[in-house]
């Protein structure tokens, strides 16, 4: 398969180098470059690509807006924000938006080229070490008090919504822990775990796999019942 892949970013040079280290994959098809959000809805009708790959800051619309109104958009595209940042409220704002994960601008190229393949394949694009991070880094900007409570109890409220095996995989995926990695904790097979994840988000009206980590991080249970 080939990825059709749409570069959006603000700066000339980071766009010829990114569509010079992905261009030459015999997977990937360029098919096009922004250079601010606001170009992106039109483009994206334009040339249908499976990924957009997106700058956060941008000029006129940045990457986070244009992301949260194309994934509000029935059958768009896969999402990668780019960044500068590991932990960055951004970035988070981005993730709960519906983007797949994000990749930094200093990543080796391999690196980002293996993310945009993860993500045209429906996985994450964030390692448990960095999922773990953003959890973290949401916890600490976090007040305490009542609305931190009302927030856990919102959280665990949605998850009650799953059946026992769901939960058991929603919470595997709170870790970090990939789909190989659930399947051999569990003792299932690597199709049910995809069909799992499937079942949590449609129940949940969720995006992606990232977005089933924050929320069980809001309900307070991304360290228990620790065995992946």
């Amino acid at each position: 398969m080939t990825i059709r892949l749409l570069i959006v970013d603000d700066d000339p040079l980071v766009r010829a180098g990114l569509t010079l280290m992905l261009g030459g994959a015999e997977d990937i098809e360029i098919v096009g470059e922004g250079t601010d959000g606001r170009d992106v809805p039109a483009l994206v009708d334009r040339l249908v690509p499976d990924v957009v790959l997106m700058d956060i800051r941008m000029p006129h619309v940045d990457g986070l807006t244009a992301t949260e109104r194309l994934r509000a958009r029935p059958g768009g595209p896969e999402v990668v924000v780019l960044t500068t940042f590991h932990a960055d409220e951004q970035v988070l704002r981005a993730l709960r938006a519906g983007a797949a994960g994000f990749v930094l601008k200093d990543t080796p190229p391999a690196e980002i080229l293996a993310a945009v393949r993860r993500v045209a394949a429906g996985d994450p694009v964030l390692s448990p070490a960095v999922t773990r991070q953003l959890m973290s880094h949401v916890a600490a900007q976090r007040p305490a008090g009542d609305p931190e409570r009302n927030r856990r109890a919102a959280a665990a409220a949605r998850l009650a919504e799953l059946a026992e095996r769901e939960r058991e995989v929603a919470l595997a995926v709170g870790r970090g822990a990939s789909n190989a990695e659930i399947a051999a904790a569990l003792y299932m097979s690597l199709p049910t775990v995809k069909t799992h994840v499937s079942r949590i988000l449609a129940k949940l009206g969720l995006d992606n796999r990232v977005q089933i980590a924050l929320l069980v991080h809001d309900a307070g249970l991304s360290e228990q019942e620790d065995g992946i």
